[in-house]
């Protein structure tokens, strides 16, 4: 399974890509602003450190996402346009297919909207369990679901598991088969840690400095 980091915050995605196992960020306009930097600078300086970053159009109509998307591809090719699930956005998503421009679908909610978008062409959507959670949902039970459609109809989109609130949801989405998680750098921190660790490593240490004397 490929690790993405969702953020906008370049230090952090330099920090993790460091460890040798980031794959590439998702982020949006929300995020760039929390970190009050400018966009396309933000944009360009993970592409630099990560293979695929995607980058989302803020228009709401075809033509606007055709526009936007277009630009963003021509910025870096490590740029992944991130397309909203609506009807104007899965047009979005077939006319980037057929110019070769890869897509990542955000805002996926249920099985039929993930169909929709991979048979419009999308290379990647983003189902978003976290926020199915908040409403009283189980969010994992949506990924489990996309995966039996995929086992069956065998689409080429890969699937992402996005709003990842904690470390278990990473552990889920990889037993179920997704072919992505994205995670928030707080909970990426996380991933490497267990108390169990830490004491053997202590005891470790330990006798070594009874041992080496």
């Amino acid at each position: 399974m490929k690790l993405f980091m969702d953020t906008a915050n370049v230090d952090h995605v330099a920090a993790v890509a460091a460890w040798g196992v980031l794959d590439g960020v998702t982020t949006n306009p929300s995020l760039v602003a929390k970190e009050g930097k400018k966009f396309k600078p933000t944009v360009l300086a993970m592409c630099e450190l990560v293979p695929n970053v995607s980058a989302q159009v803020t228009a709401t109509d075809f033509e606007g996402m055709k526009k936007q998307g277009e630009e963003y591809a021509s910025w870096h090719a490590h740029v992944v346009v991130k397309v909203p699930m609506t009807v104007e956005g899965l047009k979005a998503l077939h006319y980037f297919r057929f110019k070769n421009i890869r897509t990542n679908t955000t805002l996926v909610f249920s099985v039929n909207q993930a169909i929709l978008a991979a048979k419009a062409g999308a290379n990647i959507i983003s189902p978003f369990i976290g926020r199915l959670d908040d409403i009283g949902e189980e969010g994992m039970d949506l990924i489990a679901e996309i995966m039996e459609v995929w086992n069956h109809c065998h689409f080429d989109t890969e699937v992402l598991v996005a709003s990842i609130r904690h470390p278990r949801h990473v552990a889920q989405a990889a037993r179920l088969g997704a072919h992505i998680c994205t995670i928030p750098y707080d909970v990426f921190t996380k991933l490497p840690n267990h108390t169990l660790t830490d004491v053997g490593l202590k005891k470790f240490l330990s006798d070594w400095e009874r041992a080496k004397k």
